[in-house]
């Protein structure tokens, strides 16, 4: 993972063989000739014509994360949030049925709620831990399964390989946003998935600079198997010219050359260059960063826990959990930095909590080198409905954290801090002793 996260996609190719990808900074590229141009307009050849729908830095990005998540392609994309729109898009657009876990991003539950059902596109949502649920949510009119590898904000993890099982017996394809996972503790296609989703800014950046997307075939995926369910893959596109699942007959992804051809393309979600070169540079040390924050993390959720202003933690490495025996099964490597915390209280306790703070940041990033604090009620999560939000498992006084970089002691200090506060808004009554 180390050797691939420094090494993959680059081969000092350009004229003075730098050691890092150069940020090919132009918005067009000149062609030799007439024929040139027109070939690759018409897909005939391999190159880059104008940035919008590829750039050579953009691609070995590309190519760097499809060999960590060992797959078969990627699109880069302008952020994580267009990763998973274009992804449901090339899947289930229009009209299509999507089965979603009842863990997800508030963003990507209001995402399958409002933009896509004005596409047509329908959801039913069901429990991961619910394995009857979830086989009862597929329909013959079912395009694609959306889970999470580690569910933001309670840390929860799944078991992929039956979940992706149940879609698979339905010829259905599963996308799993690995966000807060990152192939550096987990490969989502090694358990059955067949794309792979994530938001670049977060673990992959490390240092909260860049906003970016990725898009991962895993080659799971054929649509010639089912061609009368994907059809725009299976069938020669008018626009195009081309049935674009030909291109599995080559070795590559016609999921992804339609994705990009039409919607990335169309909707103009771009990644810049020097947004790529970023993510490179963070990709070389994830594999470190990850250990570290890790292991702090089960350390600091393992003393929060004890702490008697807290009323639970959700952290996958604690008694009691329905998913602790996945950390050593599937997360041997750790499970990330982010958990989450509910205080007594409800929302007066964890507004304490997060004003007391001073070396973690209230922001509603993750995956920083800084350690990062919000309260998913009133932010990220707050248009969904209490009962949308219920099972999230987030309540008022739910806070997630999400570990960063600096000395364990110093941010244990700091959540002390944060405690007192948030003990101090207990009524007497109610109050926990320290």
């Amino acid at each position: 993972m180390s050797t691939a996260g420094i090494h993959a996609g680059w081969t000092r190719a350009d004229t003075h063989r730098a050691l890092t990808p150069p940020i090919y900074a132009s918005s067009a590229y000149a062609q030799t000739s007439h024929s040139s141009l027109r070939a690759l307009f018409e897909r005939r050849a391999d190159g880059f014509a104008y940035s919008r729908s590829g750039n050579p830095t953009t691609e070995v990005l590309e190519q760097r994360i499809t060999a960590l998540e060992g797959g078969i392609g990627a699109i880069a994309v302008a952020s994580g949030q267009a990763a998973t729109t274009i992804a449901l898009c090339a899947l289930a657009a229009p009209g299509g049925h999507v089965v979603a876990s009842s863990r997800l991003y508030g963003g990507t539950t209001e995402l399958l709620d409002d933009t896509l059902a004005d596409l047509g596109v329908t959801t039913t949502v069901a429990d991961p831990w619910d394995l009857e649920a979830w086989e009862a949510a597929f329909t013959p009119h079912t395009r694609a399964a959306i889970v999470e590898s580690i569910a933001n904000p309670g840390a929860q993890l799944l078991d992929l390989d039956a979940l992706t099982a149940i879609a698979h017996a339905h010829d259905v394809p599963v996308i799993v946003d690995s966000t807060l996972a990152s192939p550096a503790l987990y490969r989502p296609g090694d358990h059955g998935a067949d794309v792979v989703v994530h938001s670049a800014t977060k673990y992959l950046c490390g240092h909260g600079t860049t906003i970016a997307g990725l898009i991962v075939d895993t080659g799971r995926f054929d649509p010639r198997r089912c061609p009368e369910r994907w059809e725009r893959l299976t069938t020669r596109n008018r626009r195009f010219g081309v049935t674009f699942a030909d291109e599995y007959a080559r070795g590559g992804s016609g999921l992804l050359a339609y994705a990009r051809a039409k919607y990335v393309t169309d909707l103009g979600a771009t990644l810049p260059a020097t947004s790529a070169q970023q993510i490179l540079v963070g990709i070389e040390t994830l594999d470190l960063r990850l250990r570290k924050i890790s292991t702090d993390a089960t350390t600091l959720a393992g003393r929060l826990a004890a702490a008697g202003e807290v009323a639970e933690v959700h952290h996958p490495s604690l008694p009691g959990r329905p998913d602790r025996h996945l950390v050593a099964r599937d997360f041997p490597r750790g499970t990330s930095g982010v958990f989450s915390i509910d205080l007594h209280g409800g929302e007066d306790a964890a507004a304490a909590f997060c004003d007391a703070l001073e070396l973690w940041s209230l922001a509603v990033n993750l995956g920083d080198a800084r350690s990062l604090v919000c309260h998913p009620a009133s932010t990220t999560h707050s248009h969904l409905t209490p009962a949308q939000r219920e099972a999230c498992g987030v309540s008022e006084g739910t806070v997630r954290l999400s570990v960063g970089l600096e000395d364990l002691e110093d941010l244990w200090g700091d959540l002390s801090r944060g405690l007192d506060a948030a003990r101090a808004v207990l009524p007497e009554a109610r109050a926990v002793p320290a």
